[in-house]
């Protein structure tokens, strides 16, 4: 494995390479969530890159940039245990100049996630499309759980005619059921034990879809009664569009849950 710090040198090597290259990029503190999605791109690509950059532009005023957990030592030898071909780890000097050409985010992208962090999603945009311009990837590699993220990312590619095939992948879960998350480590052991209510209750989302049930007011009473104790940002149940929708449509439903836990803040959804 060889790990990039400039732009050039990511540039220059991707010049060399004619066969399919998959792309993983992440915030690091990486975990089998992390290290699902890099499996999944070794399988299918030829030439597979990581890269790890703590993305200033999306976080706000207040949030936990400053904390958020780096791990760069233990990242790259996850990465090399992954058989990463190249790990880019660029400073935000080499990301980012004083004066940027600005990404805007659909509508959308100001509901649910997007209410409580407006702006949020203009600097996600902003820093994968410049990733995807560094690296150019045939194939890109993200996660469910950021559901919203990984729709508006769908939607920029499609509406800047990106040549990249995005690759939605699996929520990997801890064995309790508790999505895997780097902000996971902020709980303390009471506020983890909470935390499983947010599986418990899409899980109990799922079973009563199953048996019949499609209506969507029912469906939150009874994930509210699950998580009746804990402070619940939001629970939403939309279309594939992110559109609140009163009856459930089979395989066009994801149920999306936020719950504040002291200053950290937890999302889950289930994609029926």
């Amino acid at each position: 494995m060889k790990i990039l710090k400039t732009v050039e040198e990511l540039q220059n090597i991707r010049k060399t390479i004619s066969s399919n290259v998959g792309f993983v990029p992440t915030m690091g503190a990486l975990h089998n969530g992390h290290i699902s999605l890099i499996k999944k791109a070794r399988e299918e690509n030829d030439i597979v890159i990581v890269s790890i950059f703590l993305n200033p532009t999306q976080f706000l005023p207040g949030e936990d940039l400053d904390n958020y957990p780096r791990r760069d030592e233990a990242d790259k030898r996850i990465c090399e245990l992954c058989k990463v071909d190249y790990l880019f780890m660029p400073e935000i000097s080499t990301m980012y100049e004083k004066e940027e050409v600005l990404i805007k985010a659909p509508n959308k992208s100001y509901i649910l996630e997007g209410k409580t962090r407006p702006g949020h999603f203009d600097g996600v945009l902003q820093v994968v499309l410049k990733l995807f311009g560094i690296v150019q990837p045939t194939n890109a590699y993200f996660g469910k759980k950021d559901a919203q993220q990984l729709t508006l990312i769908m939607q920029m590619v499609k509406n800047l005619f990106l040549c990249v095939n995005i690759v939605p992948c699996e929520i990997v879960r801890e064995e309790d059921g508790l999505a895997l998350s780097s902000r996971n480590i902020y709980l303390d052991s009471n506020q983890r034990k909470d935390a499983l209510c947010l599986s418990q209750s899409l899980f109990m989302a799922g079973a009563l879809i199953s048996r019949g049930e499609r209506n969507s007011q029912i469906i939150k009473d009874r994930i509210n009664e699950v998580m009746k104790d804990l402070d619940i940002e939001y629970i939403a149940i939309v279309d594939r569009e992110f559109n609140e929708i009163d009856t459930i449509e089979v395989k066009n439903t994801i149920i999306l849950i936020v719950v504040r836990f002291g200053k950290t803040r937890l999302l889950d959804n289930i994609w029926l």
